[in-house]
């Protein structure tokens, strides 16, 4: 069963979806990481999968860039 999570802000909507080895974690499709890449402002570039930690700071890293 997928696991999926979204959290509305001011700035934006964050979403976090789970199923199995699928994972997308976007922010105002802006910043995506899904399944082995990393699009951010539209560019894509493919993104090493290490752990959940490792993806989360990745991620909140590129938002914060914006």
């Amino acid at each position: 069963m997928p696991y999926i999570e979204q959290v509305v802000l001011p700035s934006g909507r964050f979403t976090i979806s789970l199923d199995g080895n699928a994972y997308r974690l976007s922010y105002r499709d802006l910043v995506v990481y899904e399944n082995g890449r990393r699009i951010v402002r539209g560019r894509a570039s493919a993104y090493a999968f290490r752990s959940v930690e490792q993806m989360r700071y990745d991620f909140e890293r590129d938002v914060e860039a914006l």
